[in-house]
């Protein structure tokens, strides 16, 4: 059995707004403000995460993989992957050097043209454990997930990766 299933993720990513201020805090907390001089954040999409088409050969389902470095593999009972899989890639522009807190999804729900479902889950990334623009305001993140078939899933595969990010 061949089942041609071609997935393709489009990211839409929001743009991320800095803090509110902290309304609860006096005059001698510790916490502040963020600075109302900084900048806004900007999320930029550079490339999309993408499954390309996925073949399912059996009744038993399988994974397809696409890391954060590009690397792709599948499990079960999927064919390889083409090359035209690839993993997703963003940059985020704002003040220069600041900290910053990115938040991604545990899992994406993808939706086909004919009503049927997928789930990306186990997303990873490069994104350093404290996130950090550069010099120039710059700071760039790849990504990639897991994607589980099986069954009766034919067809083309849309989904949002919801992306936040704040300054610190």
């Amino acid at each position: 059995m061949r089942l041609a299933l071609p997935i393709l993720l489009l990211l839409l990513v929001p743009n991320a707004a800095m803090a509110a201020p902290c309304r609860l805090c006096g005059e001698g907390d510790t916490l502040t403000a963020p600075d109302e001089k900084a900048g806004p954040v900007a999320l930029e999409v550079q490339t999309s995460l993408d499954f390309d088409r996925v073949i399912l050969t059996g009744t038993a389902g399988g994974t397809a993989h696409v890391g954060p470095d590009g690397s792709r593999s599948t499990s079960g009972a999927l064919a390889p992957m083409t090359g035209r899989a690839m993993n997703g890639d963003v940059v985020i522009r704002g003040e220069p050097n600041r900290q910053v807190r990115v938040e991604l999804p545990r899992r994406i729900e993808l939706y086909g043209f004919s009503g049927g479902m997928l789930t990306i889950t186990a997303i990873t990334s490069d994104l350093p454990a404290f996130p950090r623009l550069d010099a120039e305001g710059r700071l760039r993140i790849r990504f990639g997930g897991e994607l589980y078939v099986s069954g009766d899933a034919e067809g083309t595969y849309r989904g949002d990766v919801p992306i936040t990010v704040d300054y610190l």
